[in-house]
């Protein structure tokens, strides 16, 4: 694979600082990066969602993956990467509700939020009100199925710890419910968890350099589902999950997509959240870099 490098004459004053997000969804990318040689010219800042959002929206990256609802929020100073994002089309495995008692009895029981997104307590809420039909009350909490239980009835649980706690809550008699695979029932649409983004002051002065970085992305993408049985036999050396769970994880779970009908059903996403409270409109457009610079 021919390398993608920057135009003759481009000198950054430093590299791109990148986020990324330390679960085991975005594993593969860091996988891609290093296959392909990019590792190297990139600023890399391993975190969880909330910090790299945090970190992206105030200027102390100039590009990272943020949570969907974030970016919303946030859509006149950020620019999206077409093509790439983190979503599903189905079950996720990695968000979910966690519950004690069946979703359609939890009408006015506590809810534990795990507290690093917001795109995912966001949908649970949406789903639990809208679908399930429920009124709850919620409250933020460190990401621990056994003490988020002690707290609430139910947990919203995402991530790596979702990963894990989806075999314990089954083997404890829990109901386990998953947010991609009901907002696929409800909607028909795939659901995006997580875009890539630039900050459009960041794009503006070095619109090569963001190119070049969506480029280093998508071919890292490529390269990493060529090679997933390598990284499921790798990850499975040091962490609990089998490599057939992360084989399903990573190749009918997960979407690292964000084309046209991902875009549907983040605009769904949209429709049905958006508001004051929200703090973007239910209308509100964004920005996609669609193609090289």
């Amino acid at each position: 694979m021919a390398q993608h490098r920057l135009p003759v004459g481009i000198h950054p004053v430093r590299r791109p600082r990148i986020g990324q997000i330390e679960f085991l969804n975005c594993l593969p990318l860091s996988w891609g990066l290093g296959r392909t040689g990019r590792l190297l010219g990139l600023q890399m800042t391993v975190a969880s969602p909330d910090r790299l959002n945090e970190a992206l929206v105030t200027g102390q990256l100039d590009i990272s993956p943020i949570s969907a609802f974030e970016f919303l929020r946030h859509a006149d100073d950020l620019t999206a990467f077409a093509g790439i994002a983190v979503g599903c089309d189905g079950p996720v495995m990695s968000c979910l509700i966690i519950s004690k008692v069946a979703v359609e009895n939890l009408d006015g029981a506590t809810i534990a939020l795990g507290n690093t997104s917001r795109t995912s307590v966001q949908l649970a809420r949406l789903l639990l009100r809208e679908v399930v039909g429920v009124s709850c009350r919620y409250v933020n909490w460190a990401p621990d199925l056994e003490s988020m239980l002690q707290v609430g009835s139910a947990a919203v649980i995402i991530g790596d710890s979702a990963l894990h706690a989806a075999e314990e809550g089954a083997r404890k008699g829990y109901f386990v419910y998953d947010l991609g695979q009901m907002w696929r029932e409800w909607t028909g649409l795939p659901f995006v968890f997580a875009v890539f983004a630039a900050r459009k002051e960041y794009l503006d002065r070095n619109p090569e350099i963001v190119s070049s970085v969506r480029h280093d992305l998508l071919a890292a993408r490529d390269v990493a589902l060529t090679e997933i049985d390598e990284i499921c036999k790798e990850v499975a050396v040091w962490e609990t999950i089998g490599e057939a769970t992360l084989r399903q994880y990573y190749t009918a779970a997960l979407d690292f997509s964000f084309d046209e009908r991902q875009r549907r059903g983040l605009m769904e996403f949209v429709h049905r959240v958006g508001g004051n409270e929200a703090g973007f409109a239910s209308d509100m457009t964004f920005e996609v870099l669609e193609t090289d610079l």
